[in-house]
């Protein structure tokens, strides 16, 4: 593995099995198990970054624990561990490099269809209701405006894409991929677990806009699975200057995207450098939007 600094663009351990590689996490296999890392690399436009986000893949995994542990009385999910001393495979060298960022989890049966939850009116549902008053077919009030509060939350599932971009599809669409009872249970634990987050985020002066969750099989049972109300799966927004009626400030990447928009990349070919300022505001929010959640601090 290459020495220890901020940045974790990749990881190499001969010793362990690439089980799988994404966007941003690399995923190896120990006995029964899977060791989830979660590097610093991000994603824009269905493209990796060249550049890395400080301190992002402690933010992913370190969030999602705590909400794992939050949300356990509503669902039980694939953490066994962060503790990267707790797992006797890893030698001491590679332990410094992947502490704080790995979760060793329970290897499942992945349920192949993304779990959406919409609180508020934004990004491509947004897009959808001004075109046809819908978001993934579900007919909501006239006359709301971008980044309002919906009545309650909704859930619109999406097709998980290897590659390329998910697309958006009506819970129909996803009771024909995965069976009308399976998919009426993760909409029920999927809309439960966004309002306790939910809840509890307007407690620290953020509001979850949506998020995505992923769920798995475990033996017989569903289970919480992947990263969980991270910045990287969710749209975090401040409380204090909510305002609808336009796009909201928000603690996730949105700021990253903001610039690439701007850039003049025409978001085919290699995707442009991020200029110093821009790595450093997109670590500060991610820092913040753990800290205001946790009450913790990310040490190097």
């Amino acid at each position: 593995m290459a020495p220890h600094d901020t940045i974790l663009l990749k990881t190499d351990i001969p010793y362990l099995k690439l089980h799988n590689k994404g966007k941003v996490r690399e995923i190896f296999e120990i006995d029964d198990n899977l060791l989830l890392v979660a590097t610093d690399r991000i994603s824009a436009f269905d493209h990796i970054l060249p550049n890395g986000i400080p301190h992002k893949g402690k933010v992913l995994t370190l969030m999602s624990e705590f909400w794992f542990k939050l949300t356990r009385e509503l669902t039980e999910n694939h953490l066994i561990t962060t503790s990267i001393d707790e797992i006797d495979k890893i030698t001491n060298e590679d332990k410094d490099l992947l502490r704080g960022r790995s979760m060793l989890v329970k290897k499942v049966e992945v349920i192949p269809v993304e779990c959406i939850v919409r609180g508020y009116l934004a990004g491509s549902g947004w897009k959808e209701y001004k075109e046809h008053g819908t978001v993934c077919k579900i007919n909501l009030p006239d006359n709301l405006k971008e980044s309002d509060k919906l009545p309650e939350p909704i859930f619109t599932p999406s097709t998980k894409a290897e590659s390329g971009h998910d697309e958006n599809i009506s819970f129909e669409e996803a009771v024909k991929i995965t069976g009308r009872k399976l998919a009426e249970e993760i909409r029920q634990k999927s809309i439960a677990i966004y309002k306790k987050a939910s809840e509890y985020a307007l407690t620290k002066g953020i509001i979850i806009s949506d998020t995505k969750f992923e769920w798995g099989k475990y033996g017989d049972k569903v289970i919480l699975i992947d990263e969980v109300l991270t910045p990287d799966s969710s749209r975090f927004w401040p409380q204090e200057s909510y305002s609808p009626g336009k796009s909201q400030p928000s603690f996730d990447k949105q700021f990253v995207r903001d610039h690439l928009e701007k850039s003049g990349w025409d978001k085919q070919s290699s995707p442009p450098s991020l200029p110093e300022d821009v790595i450093q505001i997109t670590s500060q929010k991610y820092l913040e939007a753990y800290a205001k959640l946790t009450g913790k601090e990310i040490s190097n």
